[in-house]
């Protein structure tokens, strides 16, 4: 049992602009064959959370370019590949404003993104 003292208009969910979705109640989006994308949060300033499913065998199809602002990337499963390394799940990435990659994953994986310029 918590003994919190503070604001309960403050707390969890009572908190203003506080807000929770599973990913599995989000509608997919496909960009590339065998890569889903799914949107769980877009704050006011463009600021996103999504999460990134890459199937076996599965390519970005394109350069993939950080702008405005950086990419922060989050390996939750297996091993991620950025067209150069092999990031195992556990791995934190930070690609700053102005890189790019090839995201892809020989075995498949999940990736959580967060943007927090947009």
């Amino acid at each position: 049992m918590s003994t919190a003292q503070g604001d309960i208009s403050q707390f969890g969910p009572n908190a203003p602009g506080y807000t929770w979705v599973s990913a599995d109640d989000v509608e997919p989006k496909r960009p590339f064959p065998g890569i889903t994308v799914r949107l769980l949060w877009e704050g006011d300033n463009g600021a996103k959370a999504v999460v990134t499913e890459i199937g076996p065998g599965a390519v970005w199809g394109k350069e993939d370019h950080h702008s405005p602002g950086p990419e922060e990337v989050y390996v939750a499963s297996e091993v991620f590949n950025d067209g150069v390394n092999d990031y195992p799940a556990g791995t934190f990435l930070h690609a700053p404003a102005g890189s790019w990659h090839v995201p892809q994953s020989k075995e498949g994986c999940v990736l959580f993104l967060f943007y927090p310029e947009g």
